[in-house]
């Protein structure tokens, strides 16, 4: 298998294909506790900002598949997030509806690697949690592009 040694980009953050590929491997591993994971990552986001919880008007579990099934397609695509630059935004405008604010991604960045360090526990290594935090950098910077005026076309 040959190794391609450019690096992911997406508005100035990058990550290396090595980190793609620990992104990957890693999140394999977390599936099948997919709905544990869920209740990680919300109870320990509801644990950081009490307040966020008035956001999620789903279904608890619902709430936490739809997490895992983005977290799905996110970590399959790291590599290459052009291909889901769309989404990426899309998903975006959707937080922005729903009340989020930016500053509220660092505790969602918390939460994610909270939930990752109890879903692999002993997998867990400083490299993982390096590579989660490229990723989660990549892929939140799309999303918040939405955040701003300026990249909003007007009148939407």
């Amino acid at each position: 298998m040959a190794c391609d040694l450019r690096t992911a980009k997406s508005g100035g953050i990058s990550m290396t294909p090595e980190q793609a590929h620990i992104v990957q491997l890693t999140w394999r591993s977390v599936l099948p506790v997919g709905d544990t994971f869920a209740e990680l990552f919300y109870g320990r986001l509801f644990a950081l900002d009490p307040e966020l919880k008035k956001l999620f008007k789903d279904d608890p579990v619902e709430q936490g598949r739809n997490l895992t099934a983005m977290l799905s397609v996110a970590a399959a695509n790291v590599g290459k997030p052009e291909r889901i630059t769309v989404a990426l935004r899309s998903l975006g405008k959707r937080h922005v509806a729903y009340g989020v604010k930016p500053k509220d991604f660092a505790n969602f960045e918390d939460a994610l690697l909270f939930a990752l360090e109890h879903a692999l526990i002993d997998v867990f290594t400083p490299e993982v949690k390096a590579a989660w935090r490229a990723a989660y950098a990549l892929l939140s910077s799309t999303m918040l592009e939405t955040f701003t005026p300026s990249a909003t076309p007007a009148g939407s």
